[in-house]
Order: C-alpha cells, then sequence, then structure tokens
C-alpha cells in the first residue's frame, strides 16, 4: 500500500533547509528570513493567551518527523500559551480523511494516545487509514468500539471542525506543512534553521515578542 505523494516536500526543503550554510540563528528572529507577517492578523481562538497553531498532516513525512520534537516542546510551554494543531487537507480527499480521523479520535478522547501510533501506521506499516473503511479497521485495532468510531468520523462536529480548520489553512495561506503560526501574527519560515529544533527556538521568540505586544488586560 503507497500513500498519497506528498507535493509539499519542495516547499518544506525551503521552509527548513533553505540556508544550510548560516552558521547560528541569530539572537532575535528577523523578519524575512525566520518569520513573516500574517496579514491581516487574525484573531485566535484562545482568548486572554497566545495562540501557536501547527498546521500538519498526518500523510506528511515532515510532519511525523517533527512531530515527536513538537509534541514535547508544546507540553512545556507556559501557561499563557496555548497549542493547537490544525489538520490539512490541501483540497485531497485522502488527507480530508486523515482529518476527519483526527478529529474523531479527538471527541472520543483518544487522540492523545494514538497521535503517534497514526504517524507509525502510515508511513511505517503502509497502513490504509485515508479511508472510513480502512480508519475503522484499524481503531478497531487499537481496542475503540467501531461503532462508537464510525458515528464519530462522520458527526457533525468532526464536519464543522474540518470546515474550520480548512478555512484557518485558508486565511492564514498555508502551502506547506509542517507549519508553525504565533499569535495570528508570525508565520515561522526560517530559512536558517539547521534542524527542526531550530525551527522551534524561532517559534519561543516570537512568543516572547508577542507577549510584549498582547496588553496585559487582555491576559487571564
Amino acid at each position: 500500500m503507497s500513500y498519497p505523494f506528498d507535493p509539499s516536500r519542495r516547499q518544506f526543503h525551503r521552509f527548513l533547509l533553505g540556508s544550510l550554510a548560516a552558521v547560528a540563528l541569530p539572537a532575535r528572529a528577523a523578519e524575512g528570513q525566520d518569520w513573516l507577517p500574517i496579514l491581516p492578523p487574525q484573531p485566535g481562538d484562545s482568548r486572554g493567551k497566545i495562540e501557536v497553531l501547527e498546521f500538519f498532516s498526518w500523510g506528511c513525512p515532515h510532519c511525523r518527523d517533527f512531530n515527536p520534537l513538537v509534541t514535547r516542546w508544546a507540553e512545556k510551554l507556559p501557561h499563557d500559551v496555548a497549542f493547537r494543531k490544525v489538520p490539512v487537507t490541501f483540497g485531497r480527499a485522502a488527507w480530508s480523511n486523515l482529518a476527519r480521523l483526527y478529529y474523531a479520535l479527538d471527541g472520543l478522547g483518544e487522540l492523545k494516545r494514538l497521535d503517534e501510533t497514526v504517524f507509525s501506521a502510515i508511513h511505517d506499516k503502509h497502513i490504509d487509514l485515508f479511508t472510513e473503511e480502512g480508519a475503522l479497521s484499524w481503531v478497531k485495532q487499537q481496542g475503540l468500539d467501531p461503532r462508537r468510531f464510525g458515528e464519530a468520523f462522520k458527526s457533525f462536529t468532526t464536519e464543522t471542525r474540518l470546515a474550520r480548520a480548512e478555512q484557518l489553512a485558508r486565511v492564514y495561506k498555508v502551502d506547506s506543512v509542517p507549519l508553525l503560526t504565533v499569535a495570528g501574527r508570525y508565520k515561522v519560515v526560517s530559512q536558517q534553521a539547521h534542524d527542526h529544533s531550530d525551527v522551534l527556538r524561532v517559534a519561543d521568540r516570537l512568543i516572547e515578542r508577542a507577549r510584549k505586544e498582547m496588553p496585559r488586560a487582555g491576559r487571564r
């Protein structure tokens, strides 16, 4: 079983490895090299917090490589930062089903347990999770009730969340994944990044910048 070709590979390599000759990231994240402004700035869904979004897909091999690192990083973020993953589809039916799988598992409270397992199933074991039938068969093997999963997979809530994710991908002009955005204002591009850790260091600096810019009265 082969999974759909990922046309974002070229964009991602530009995003991540654009300047291997750079010796180090600057002390401050530089506009144009490390980040781009999001215009117009977007309001977040986490009131009073600095919202960090990771646009990703379980079907993307680069997202698979990034996932363990960004997961550990997100777990250590300060209390005034809200981290959220947004599955993208790029208009592909296969990736739309992966996004439905994501929201169905989230709705059943199984997302944290199975997040990395889904990546492994797709990229290591080449299991077909791109269709409802394939996902149903797989979740049964993970100990989930296939009836409950099937209902969650096709639920109104899942479809609503998927529509919201696609709207976010449009307004943030997402053209490659993984992609981090900070506070609805900054898009991490990291042309000087040597590895995934450098990407997260840029995000840390943008979080600090956003914290200074946020009115204290707006924070809880």
